[in-house]
C-alpha cells in the first residue's frame, strides 16, 4: 500500500483507539467515585469509604496512562495532519485549547488530592475532590467531543479570505446539536465500561469469596449503572446518533446498513454481508420497515440507498463500516441482556449464588472496550472520505514532507511502546486487584516523607 493517506491515517486510528481504551474507563468510574464518597458521607458506612480508596488507585493509574498515550496523537495534528490543521485550526483549536486549560488540568489538580489526600483533607473536601475529578473528566469529553462534532456536521464557521475556516458563531460551534447528542451516547457508553469493569470485579471477589462486603458493593452499583448506563446508550441516545446520521450523512448510513437501493419501508439488517462488488447484501436476515421508523419516525419512509448518490461520496470502507456498526449495536443489546438479568437475580437476593452468571460477569469486561472502538469506527469511517464533512477531503489533510517510511517506521516504535506500556498497566492493576480493598485509608506522601523523617 503505497497511498501516504493510507499510513498516517493508520497511524491516527492506532494511537487514538489505544489512548481511548483509557478515558473511557476513568470517566466511567467518576460517577462511581462521587457517589460513594457521597454515601459515605451521608451513612458513615466504611464500605464505600473502602471502595473509594480501591478505584482510586485504579483510577490513578488509569488516568496517567491516558495522559501518556493521548500526548502522540496531539502532534500528530501537526506532524501527520499539517495542511487539516493549516485549514481548520483556527476552529478546532479553539475547543482543544480549552479542553486542556479548563477541563484538564480542573481534572489534574483534584485527582492527586482523591488519591492521596484523604487523611489530610477529610470527608467532606475529599468528596469535593471526587466531584472535582468527575467533573473535569466530563467537561474535557465535552471540549473533545464538540471538536468532532464540527468534523461531522460543520456549524459555526465562516471562510476567511485565505480560504481557511474561523469561528463565525462561537455559541454556534459549542452548541453544535450533534455534540450534544454525541457526548450523551459517548458518556452512556463510557457508563457501561465504567460498570461493566466495577461488576467484574466484584464477581471476581465473589467468585474468590474474598471481601464478600465490597463484593456486594460492587455487584450491587455495578449491574444497576450497567443496566441503566446499556439501556441509555441505545435509546434515547443511540437513537438521536441514528437519527442525525440520517439527516446530514446518508452514504453513511446507507453503507452501515449495506443498503444498496432506494426505496421505503426500508428494513433493518441483523445479519448479512455487504457485497460491494455487486451491489448487495448477501445472506441478509432483516426486520422490515424497522430502518425507516428508526431513521424518520415512520415504518413507511423513504430511506435512500448507496445508488442515489455519487459513489465518490461513498464511505471508503463500506465492509469495515457495516461490520463495526453491527458490532456496536449486537454488543449493546448483549449488555441490556446481560445486565436485566443480573438486576432480577441480584433482586431476588440470588446473584452472589449463580456461580455461571458471576462467570458471565467476571469475563465480559471487554466487551464494552470493543464495542466502543466499534462506535468510534462507524463515527469515523462513516465521515469519510471527509475530513470536515462536505468541507475538507481526507486525502487532501496529510502533511507532504513527512514520508510514508517515517510513518510506518513510528507506527512501529508506538506499536512496541504502547505493547509494553499495556503489558505494565495491566500488571499494576492486576496487582491492585489481588491485593483488595485496603483496610485503612493510605497514607499520605507528606505523611510518608514525615515518617522517614522521625526514623532518621
Amino acid at each position: 500500500m503505497t497511498d501516504p493517506a493510507f499510513w498516517h491515517r493508520l497511524q491516527f486510528a492506532f494511537t487514538i483507539t489505544y489512548h481511548y481504551l483509557f478515558p473511557q474507563l476513568t470517566m466511567g468510574l467518576a460517577w462511581f467515585l462521587v457517589v460513594w464518597k457521597w454515601r459515605a458521607l451521608v451513612t458513615g458506612d466504611p464500605r464505600h469509604d473502602a471502595a473509594v480508596r480501591f478505584w482510586a488507585r485504579i483510577f490513578g493509574l488509569t488516568f496517567a496512562v491516558g495522559v501518556v498515550t493521548g500526548l502522540p496523537m496531539e502532534f500528530q495534528f501537526g506532524t501527520n495532519w499539517a495542511a487539516f490543521s493549516s485549514y481548520s485550526g483556527a476552529v478546532i483549536g479553539q475547543t482543544l485549547a480549552m479542553e486542556g486549560m479548563f477541563a484538564f488540568f480542573l481534572e489534574s489538580a483534584f485527582i492527586g488530592a482523591l488519591v492521596f489526600g484523604e487523611s489530610r483533607l477529610g470527608p467532606r473536601l475529599h468528596f469535593i475532590a471526587a466531584l472535582g475529578v468527575a467533573v473535569g473528566s466530563w467537561l474535557s469529553a465535552y471540549f473533545i467531543l464538540v471538536t468532532n462534532a464540527f468534523m461531522q456536521h460543520p456549524v459555526g464557521h465562516a471562510v476567511a479570505d485565505d480560504g481557511t475556516l474561523v469561528i463565525a458563531s462561537l455559541s454556534r460551534y459549542l452548541f453544535n446539536e450533534w455534540a450534544f447528542v454525541q457526548f450523551a451516547h459517548n458518556q452512556a457508553a463510557a457508563l457501561v465500561t465504567g460498570a461493566f469493569v466495577v461488576t467484574a470485579v466484584g464477581a471476581f471477589y465473589a467468585l474468590r469469596q474474598q471481601t464478600l462486603d465490597q463484593a456486594r458493593l460492587y455487584l450491587t452499583h455495578g449491574t444497576a449503572v450497567g443496566l441503566v448506563a446499556s439501556l441509555l446508550a441505545a435509546f434515547p441516545t443511540g437513537d438521536l446518533q441514528a437519527k442525525l446520521v440520517a439527516k446530514y450523512q446518508e452514504p453513511a448510513l446507507a453503507a452501515m446498513e449495506g443498503r444498496f437501493e432506494t426505496g421505503p419501508a426500508a428494513e433493518l439488517t441483523l445479519i448479512g454481508q455487504p457485497n460491494v462488488a455487486e451491489r448487495r447484501l448477501d445472506n441478509p436476515i432483516r426486520l422490515p420497515g424497522m430502518l425507516s421508523f428508526l431513521a424518520y419516525g415512520t415504518f413507511h419512509s423513504e430511506v435512500r440507498g448507496l445508488d442515489a448518490f455519487p459513489e465518490e461520496q461513498w464511505p471508503t470502507n463500506i465492509e469495515l463500516l457495516y461490520y463495526a456498526f453491527h458490532v456496536m449495536a449486537g454488543l449493546g443489546t448483549i449488555f441490556i441482556g446481560l445486565m436485566g438479568l443480573s438486576v432480577v437475580l441480584h433482586l431476588r437476593g440470588r446473584l452472589m449464588a449463580s456461580t455461571p452468571l458471576l462467570w458471565a460477569l467476571a469475563l465480559a469486561f471487554p466487551l464494552p472496550y470493543i464495542a466502543n472502538t466499534a462506535g468510534w469506527m462507524t463515527a469515523e469511517l462513516g465521515r469519510q472520505p471527509w475530513l470536515i464533512y462536505g468541507l475538507f477531503r481526507t486525502s487532501a489533510g496529510v502533511s507532504t514532507v513527512v514520508s510514508t517510511g517515517d510513518v510506518i517506521f513510528t507506527l512501529i516504535g508506538l506499536s512496541g511502546l504502547y505493547f509494553v506500556l499495556g503489558l505494565l498497566y495491566l500488571a499494576l492493576v492486576l496487582r491492585e486487584v489481588l491485593h483488595g480493598p485496603a483496610a485503612h485509608p493510605p497514607a499520605s506522601p507528606y505523611d510518608a516523607v514525615a515518617a522517614g523523617g522521625a526514623h532518621g
